[in-house]
């Protein structure tokens, strides 16, 4: 059995979805912003489901915000990851833990490799490299996985935005000049099932891993390829990241190198394409 912390997220909810054993542990039983309490309830939690794995899934997202709360970014993303990764230590139990392409700074256009120097932009980014540094320091069985640009019928995501746009816009401005792998949820979920399953036998697999989406694409790339598929006539201009300030800096360059992943696990890139139609659909069952 594994145990999962976050319950209402993207990727927790798939991973209930794909295995409805595993164990979740909401905010309200294990609130990051209480590093402490929240590894005291992850220990608690070990030693009376027995699991064999940890997947942290939780994690504070908001990109923007951050940069007004870094504080509580940083208790969320880095403090409480590392509590529970200590904790996971002394129960001899792997973590795998969720991470994201911010802790790059985006320059240039190649794919980042997991080993390639970490220079992030935000408190997001700052606060989430912090966790994984906190995860390996703990010493014991991990993955931390990044990944990016995440969507799926949960919670709030590019795809949903676009389609709320063009509800009501005949035409939307959208950034051209960010590349990335969007990836979808399940296939994340996947992913940490398949590495949490792995590591609880081979520890010495251990480390940072990459799992994005392909194509690489622009954000304006993928919007058009979402009108496409839900059938929508919503024309997309492209805009520099100039004509879209915001709050946190974003990287431009989203693009992670993937190979260490599929060599050591099995798992190839999912390709976003193919899974645009069933989220769609879902969807449109749901509205």
């Amino acid at each position: 059995m594994i145990l999962v912390l976050g319950e209402t997220g993207q990727v927790a909810r798939e991973l209930r979805r794909l295995d409805p054993s595993v164990r979740c542990l909401p905010r309200q039983s294990a609130d990051l912003a209480q590093p402490s309490l929240a590894a005291a309830a992850v220990s608690a939690a070990l030693e009376a489901t027995g699991a064999t794995a940890v997947i942290n899934a939780a994690a504070y997202t908001a990109v923007d915000g951050a940069e007004a709360e870094a504080a509580l970014a940083t208790k969320v993303n880095a403090e409480a990851p590392g509590a529970i990764a200590r904790t996971c230590a002394a129960h001899g139990v792997p973590l795998v833990h969720l991470s994201t392409e911010y802790v790059f700074d985006g320059t240039g256009d190649a794919p980042r490799a997991p080993d390639a120097p970490p220079a992030p932009l935000g408190a997001y980014g700052r606060s989430k490299l912090d966790g994984e540094v906190a995860v390996r320091a703990a010493g014991g069985a991990h993955v931390v996985l990044r990944t990016s640009w995440v969507f799926s019928v949960h919670g709030t995501n590019f795809l949903k935005t676009m389609l709320q746009l063009s509800e009501t816009r005949s035409a939307v401005s959208v950034v051209a000049d960010q590349v990335g792998g969007p990836t979808p949820a399940a296939a994340v979920a996947k992913a940490c099932m398949v590495i949490a399953h792995r590591l609880s036998r081979e520890h010495g697999l251990s480390g940072t891993y990459h799992f994005a989406g392909t194509p690489d694409v622009s954000w304006a790339g993928f919007a058009r390829a979402i009108f496409v598929a839900a059938g929508r006539d919503t024309a997309v201009t492209e805009i520099p990241t100039t004509a879209y300030p915001t709050p946190a800096r974003r990287p431009l360059n989203s693009r992670l190198e993937c190979t260490a992943t599929e060599a050591a696990f099995g798992l190839i890139r999912p390709d976003w394409r193919a899974a645009l139609p069933q989220i769609l659909a879902e969807l449109a069952e749901t509205t």
